[in-house]
């Protein structure tokens, strides 16, 4: 028997590999998702040509009722007399110039009064102390006919300053309020968990409180651009020398209601389009919060 040692050749190990699993196909829609689908498809198309049959309604009632003299076109005037003006406007130059200081004026409410109403209403959150304290006093100023300072605003802010002072007393308010009933209504048990991970007060602000207040923020955001707008177009009432506020102003100042129409209805377009823009902001949130 020969004492050398066997040798015993190895070869590489082989490493087993799973073989590739086939992704099962996608399942056909079922003929009852499918009937679904048509019938929100459908139901879209009816609520679209719905709204643009109560404006064709509404422009053609308004035509025809100053048209036959039951109302006085002197002081309605009528679809029909508004394009002329509209365009001597646009040729002029000045709806843009006066369309484009409303928007500005309005934006930059919005901007101050979203970012102080919730910084405000994120420190009444902080301190149920202050919160306690301050509560009558923000209802009783939400409740205060905004109005009222429109003269007060003129004499401390200026003509030009007073429009942003308005539109931030009517819309701050309510975006304060807004805010902090949604910061309060956070999940507790959330917050408790975050507490018990170690998470400081201003982490459960930032990380749980914020978030979960998403839906309520973009409240605050609708009814802001509204308000915001409104105070713009209240402040331009009184001290403007340019804006959509000041076109009415001085266009019924002349007894032209063709002016005063004309800028009523751009007004209605910019609030429609601020408000479509403030949707999709909406719809952007929901789906990331969701």
């Amino acid at each position: 028997m020969n004492n050398e040692s066997n040798v015993i050749l190895a070869g590489p190990p082989v490493i087993a590999t799973s073989a590739p699993v086939a992704s099962a196909p996608a399942k056909a829609p079922t003929p009852a998702y499918v009937q679904w689908l048509a019938r929100q498809r459908r139901e879209r198309h009816w609520v679209l040509a719905s709204r643009l049959l109560l404006l064709v309604l509404f422009f053609g009632l308004w035509e025809l009722l100053a048209k036959t003299k039951v109302v006085n076109p002197m002081l309605t005037s009528y679809p029909s007399a508004l394009w002329p003006t509209f365009v001597e406007l646009m040729r002029s130059g000045n709806l843009l110039t006066h369309t484009w200081a409303t928007f500005m004026a309005t934006l930059v409410g919005f901007a101050l009064s979203m970012v102080f109403g919730v910084a405000i209403a994120a420190g009444l959150w902080w301190s149920s102390f202050a919160n306690r304290v301050l509560e009558p006093f923000l209802v009783v100023a939400n409740a205060m006919p905004k109005i009222a300072f429109v003269p007060i605003f003129y004499i401390w802010l200026g003509s030009n300053y007073s429009i942003y002072g308005m539109a931030v007393a009517i819309a701050i308010f309510v975006t304060i309020m807004v805010a902090l009933e949604g910061f309060q209504a956070t999940d507790p048990n959330k917050i408790k968990l975050a507490r018990t991970l170690g998470a400081s007060r201003a982490q459960v602000l930032r990380l749980v409180v914020l978030p979960g207040s998403v839906p309520t923020l973009i409240a605050a955001l609708k009814m802001n651009i509204g308000l915001s707008l409104v105070g713009v177009i209240v402040g331009e009432f009184q001290s403007a020398n340019e804006g959509l506020g000041f076109l009415i102003v001085n266009g019924s100042q002349v007894f032209k209601l063709n002016i005063v129409m004309t800028a009523i209805v751009v007004l209605a377009l910019m609030s429609a389009l601020m408000y479509l823009v403030v949707a999709r902001i909406e719809h952007a949130l929901a789906r990331r919060y969701s």
